[in-house]
């Protein structure tokens, strides 16, 4: 297994090494793993402060990944509680229903999405980016299984003491399924980071685009530099490593708490 994980980030190590290469020694065989001559700074600096406005784009990433995240849990959460632990008529019609809605492919809702964002104002905003985010049938139906998984005495012997729905989510079962909804939470932030189509389609102002896109301009600029877009893509996936890292242990405990039962 240690051998296989090398492999995996062979690609990545061969990304940082040749950001940290003059153009020349980038492709230079065999490969310099650990670059004779160093262009580090150079190549970061052209990143960071060049024609390319690399830090709005990043800022911009941030700012829709962020609250994309926090309204996506925050809804997926709320949906989840809902369909496990309050009973009305029709609950699990209803959740077949929004199950169904997972099989339809995002390119089909495109269009319908366009136009109502269009008239609506949404369109070439962070805000309809982060809408079309905070909304997830998949954190949905993950969350479910944790909130099932769960007693109904919490919820019995909270509501004899007199708290309502909104106490019982907040302070009894929230913090029980905490390490499920920080490992949804970090895969929400990576699709959401990651995502090129979305943006792609709802943006169109420059001043709005978020990194994926800029990454796309930025290659477009300096597509024969690969020492440059390679110091463009480390600068890119930091984040990821940093959310990935802060949250490993609460994913461990995620994944734990999906496999006992009893």
């Amino acid at each position: 297994m240690a051998l296989l994980g090398i492999v995996f980030l062979l690609p990545f190590i061969w990304m940082l090494s040749a950001s940290l290469k003059p153009e020349a020694d980038v492709f230079k065989y065999p490969i310099e793993w650990i670059p004779q001559t160093w262009r580090a700074a150079f190549n970061y600096h052209s990143v960071w402060f060049g024609k390319a406005n690399f830090t709005l784009y990043y800022w911009n990433s941030i700012k829709v990944t962020a609250l994309t995240t926090l309204l996506s849990v925050a809804v997926s959460s709320m949906a989840a509680y809902g369909f496990t632990k309050i009973r009305f008529p029709g609950r699990n019609a209803l959740f077949v229903v929004v199950l169904a809605t997972y099989m339809i492919p995002a390119e089909a809702t495109l269009v319908p999405l366009f136009i109502i964002f269009r008239s609506t104002g949404l369109y070439d905003t962070h805000l309809g980016l982060i809408l079309l985010g905070g909304f997830s049938v998949l954190g949905t139906f993950l969350l479910r299984q944790f909130f099932a998984s769960l007693s109904n005495e919490y919820i019995e012997s909270a509501q004899i003491d007199g708290a309502g729905h909104i106490r019982i989510f907040l302070s009894i079962l929230f913090p029980l399924v905490r390490p499920a909804i920080a490992t949804y939470a970090i895969l929400r932030f990576i699709w959401t980071w990651n995502d090129f189509q979305t943006p792609l389609v709802f943006l169109n102002s420059k001043t709005l685009y978020t990194l994926q896109l800029g990454m796309n301009a930025f290659a477009d600029r300096n597509g024969a530099f690969y020492s440059l877009i390679m110091a463009a893509s480390v600068s890119a996936i930091v984040p990821l490593l940093v959310v990935f890292i802060l949250g490993q242990k609460q994913v461990i405990e995620g994944i734990s708490l999906g496999g006992v039962k009893g």
